[in-house]
């Protein structure tokens, strides 16, 4: 990955309905997304110039805003053209994407009903999320010191920017240890997810994943979760809770970053990736590619 500094890369990002020069897309640090968190967001990626499952990421943005009490100036076909637009400027095939919408900075207080709601989307180039041999063998993962809040507490439903804050203290604390990621309980002590993918587990040629209802199902998460069914993979979405965790034969996590990527271990847990991590990686893989080249 380039260790350019994202704000002074080249390139272009569509911004409140305009392609901008990719220096020239600022915000005014007054802005209400910056200090109170009213921002919400998307991570996709294209493979072979198209976005993977673009609509769904379209629409599961505008209910983020929408759970956040705003609304996004443009509807899901607007947002699906833009994206293509940007990715077409920037001259990119294989690439991450990032539509975020935020309150502006007419209003600086918690109430901001008056604020402007921009959007913007930025692409660029990004190869394997964690460093593609240690993949292949499986990440290790930690146990992270924060907890998933209870649904009642934070907009779990909801991909908005401040979730996150607990994410990245607890991955840098776990990357110190020299972890790659960090495995979070919900507020009840039940096992959720990382700190932004989405965990499985196998035992006896079973799939186990968490219940998702206080953390984001992620699109990753339920598109392998069909791909599992069509293999003929039974799937249980259940709780699971941490003692459970040296019971397993394989751990694998997903998400549009991490893909579908191997887990070996989880604290002092150990996990061999197998035939079914693999096979469904091989399918993930099969599956995000157009279909023009699937053909």
């Amino acid at each position: 990955m380039s260790a350019t500094p994202f704000d002074q890369r080249d390139g272009w990002i569509w911004y409140d309905g305009q392609l901008v020069p990719w220096k020239e897309a600022n915000l005014h640090v007054l802005s209400h997304g910056l200090h109170y968190g009213s921002s919400v967001f998307e991570g996709e990626r294209a493979y072979g110039g198209e976005i993977f499952k673009s609509t769904e990421h379209s629409e599961r943005l505008k209910k983020s805003a929408e759970i956040l009490d705003f609304e996004i100036p443009y509807s899901v076909a607007e947002i699906d053209a833009a994206k293509r637009l940007v990715l077409e400027k920037n001259g990119q095939k294989d690439a991450y994407l990032r539509p975020v919408a935020w309150r502006g900075s007419e209003m600086m207080g918690v109430a901001a009903q008056a604020n402007t709601i921009h959007l913007a989307i930025a692409t660029w180039e990004w190869p394997s999320y964690f460093d593609p041999a240690q993949k292949m063998k499986g990440i290790r993962i930690d146990m992270a010191d924060y907890r998933r809040p209870d649904p009642a507490t934070a907009p779990s439903a909801a991909k908005a920017a401040g979730l996150y804050m607990i994410c990245t203290i607890s991955k840098h604390r776990a990357e110190r240890k020299g972890y790659a990621d960090a495995l979070m309980l919900d507020w009840q002590g039940r096992v959720a997810e990382c700190t932004g993918a989405n965990v499985f587990f196998t035992r006896d040629g079973v799939i186990h994943t968490p219940t998702a209802d206080c953390f984001l199902d992620g699109i990753t998460r339920r598109t392998v979760i069909e791909l599992a069914k069509r293999r003929g993979f039974e799937v249980a979405e259940r709780r699971i809770m941490p003692d459970e965790l040296p019971s397993f034969n394989e751990c694998f996590i997903t998400g549009t970053a991490a893909e579908v990527t191997p887990v070996s271990e989880i604290g002092p847990h150990t996990y061999q990736p197998g035939n079914i991590t693999k096979t469904l990686m091989e399918d993930y893989m099969a599956e995000v590619q157009p279909k023009s080249q699937a053909a």
